[in-house]
């Protein structure tokens, strides 16, 4: 007993922070005085397990000694877990409620007999989805790039717009292995000096402001945005809650009243929709409420039938006077289907936006004759207003001036070889020297509309392009280069256009990417030290092998002819493991109206002109076709490369 007394006199004693349970395993007592001496006199508990029947019921014994505090004191802690993925709602597809996090506290027995013994009676839990955390962030209020985020206390990320947690492997989705241990420093990668991550871990509250280049479009289209972020931490919880405004977006709202019957009537026209994931109403605390949409909820409590819903009265007043005062599109675009000259070939769909959520959508063209056929569907998630952002249209179209048109080719339909475009342009309020984005306006039309009027001017021996402010392109003879970066297609003009200044480079990070590894089998062989040595071996293995043949020789075998098999090589299997890139982004100097060069290509000399399009994002550039400088100038792509770190 003297040596561990010692112990614990210098390590533990007089406070005793460290508590000792001891177990005697066995049916021998002959140390179970001391065993118990040390559990008694360091605040533990000692049990006897003298059979393997008696341990499931004696070794749990130390869980009532240390509830017995919290039962007594009336006190007990709320466990938050890290966001984790919920295996059945993948298998199902429910992407949307795919990161979960769980609660937990102990119940404890509070009869009065069995108080001072401190009786656990188990544990209650619940999973929460982070979605339904988030949409408690009225999204409406944060304007077109803002977004809300949550963290842990060890900075690790549970809801981000920019947190990917799936990557794909051929045709399928799966979780990427450090899904759930995504640093903020990772998708806030603007903040070098972690001052907005160490704050918010430290459970503090306050503001920060950044200058960011953020990227939509499946990160291929940069912006320089100044974004204010505010953060606290959530009570009771190891979390931590932040917000995002951008300069420019988020900080005005305007109202306008109309009346309620008014309102109703507009709000159930066929081509009216509301942001589903927003929260006009609360329909998740009834569960006779649940089956509702959104639009169903607000028409139930707006009409009386449902006088106890909780509804956002700011929210649902600014969606009645968008539904009113956007009715009479409606009537508009009808009208164009039947008066002359009426829509032109190739219009599919016209379409509108609120700031409030609220979408207006025509379709010009049956579903069987449509190219974008996904576009602004429910699948279409990129393209509609969701918890975690506004549509990608919306976004491009608030960054642009007030009545200038912006062009692009969607994402998906450049992979699935469809030939599609959207027009886009952002509708303001202004007061005075405030202005509000009210909302962003638009078409979408198959690329046949532009190239019957692009094409018939050009001549054989020019290729004209159009192309967006980024460089992608969005006319060309090839209809294989219609959505390429220009780059890619004439290294030799955009490297000119790069150095007049004409495009700017911008250098864009992904800190989640997937990179893929490379794996060979290797083999067990021992390297030759020396010919000596090399001829050893080959002696001794053609001893054991002739000797192994003889012991296991078999003469039936004389008469089988099979005495060869076949030989395959081992395949390298591509291992995709979580790696940093940084990939190029390019910008259009839009103060540059025109230029034009030539540039000197071995025996030939290749000329280009450039010109701005007024009121829209695009650039029309004409390049001489007969002379190739593939030769001197290599492609200006955007694949990412992967960043290599050299640790001291």
């Amino acid at each position: 007993m003297e040596d561990f007394q010692s112990v614990f006199e210098e390590f533990n004693w007089p406070d005793k922070k460290v508590r000792v349970f001891t177990y005697l395993i066995g049916r021998d007592m002959t140390f179970s005085e001391n065993v118990k001496w040390i559990a008694c006199n360091n605040k533990g508990y000692y049990t006897h397990i003298s059979t393997l029947a008696d341990v499931q019921e004696n070794v749990m014994e130390y869980l009532h000694v240390l509830s017995r505090p919290m039962v007594i004191n009336h006190d007990h802690d709320i466990i938050w877990t890290e966001a984790y993925m919920d295996s059945v709602l993948f298998k199902s597809k429910a992407h949307s409620l795919l990161l979960m996090t769980s609660v937990a506290m102990p119940v404890f027995s509070k009869k009065k007999e069995t108080l001072s013994h401190g009786i656990l009676l188990g544990v209650v839990g619940t999973d929460v989805p982070l979605l339904e955390v988030m949409k408690l962030a009225p999204r409406y209020k944060l304007g077109a790039h803002g977004y809300a985020f949550l963290i842990t206390n060890n900075g690790y990320i549970l809801a981000h717009p920019d947190l990917r947690p799936l990557y794909s492997d051929g045709k399928k989705l799966k979780p990427k292995p450090n899904y759930n241990s995504v640093d903020l420093s990772e998708a806030e990668w603007e903040d070098t000096e972690d001052s907005l991550r160490t704050a918010m871990v430290k459970g503090e509250t306050g503001t920060l402001t950044l200058d960011v280049r953020a990227a939509v479009d499946k990160g291929k289209r940069p912006m320089f945005l100044k974004n204010d972020y505010f953060y606290t931490t959530i009570n009771e919880t190891p979390f931590s809650f932040g917000m995002v405004l951008t300069r420019g977006h988020g900080q005005y709202m305007f109202f306008g009243n109309v009346s309620v019957e008014e309102g109703l009537h507009d709000l159930q026209q066929p081509d009216l929709t509301i942001a589903n994931e927003w929260t006009y109403c609360e329909t998740d605390i009834d569960p006779h409420h649940r089956k509702l949409s959104q639009l169903q909820a607000v028409v139930r409590y707006l009409t009386g039938k449902e006088p106890d819903l909780e509804c956002d009265e700011i929210l649902l007043q600014q969606v009645l006077f968008d539904a009113v005062v956007t009715a009479p599109l409606e009537a508009y675009w009808t009208a164009l289907t039947l008066t002359a000259p009426g829509v032109d070939e190739g219009m599919e769909s016209a379409f509108l936006g609120t700031r409030s959520g609220l979408m207006r959508v025509i379709r010009y063209a049956g579903t069987e004759k449509r190219v974008g056929k996904k576009f602004l569907t429910l699948v279409d998630k990129e393209n509609l207003f969701t918890v975690d952002h506004f549509p990608i249209w919306y976004r491009l179209a608030a960054e642009n001036k007030p009545g200038q048109f912006f062009f692009y080719v969607p994402h998906d339909d450049i992979n699935k070889g469809k030939n599609t475009f959207v027009a886009v342009t952002s509708v303001t309020v202004t007061e005075g020297k405030r202005t509000a984005v009210a909302g962003a306006i638009g078409m979408q039309a198959s690329l046949d509309l532009l190239e019957r009027v692009f094409m018939s001017i050009a001549k054989q021996d020019v290729n004209c392009y159009l192309v967006d402010n980024n460089g992608f392109i969005l006319i060309s003879k090839e209809r294989g280069d219609v959505g390429k970066f220009f780059g890619e297609v004439d290294g030799s003009v955009m490297a000119q256009l790069l150095k007049s200044g004409l495009f700017k480079r911008v250098t864009l990070y992904d800190y989640q990417a997937m990179c893929k590894n490379s794996h060979h089998h290797t083999s067990g062989a021992r390297p030759l030290l020396s010919p000596f040595y090399g001829l050893l071996a080959l002696i001794k293995w053609f001893f054991s092998h002739f000797v192994m043949f003889l012991l296991e020789f078999n003469i039936c075998g004389l008469w089988h002819n099979d005495y060869f098999v076949d030989a395959h090589r081992q395949k390298k299997v591509e291992l995709m493991q979580p790696c940093n890139t940084e990939y190029p982004g390019f910008i259009y100097d839009t103060s540059i109206r025109e230029t034009n060069s030539i540039i000197k290509c071995g025996r030939c000399q290749k000329m280009f002109v450039l010109q701005q399009v007024p009121n829209s994002n695009l650039a029309m550039l004409v390049v001489q076709a007969d002379c190739d400088c593939s030769r001197q100038y290599a492609p200006i792509t955007l694949a990412p490369r992967e960043v290599k770190y050299i640790l001291p």
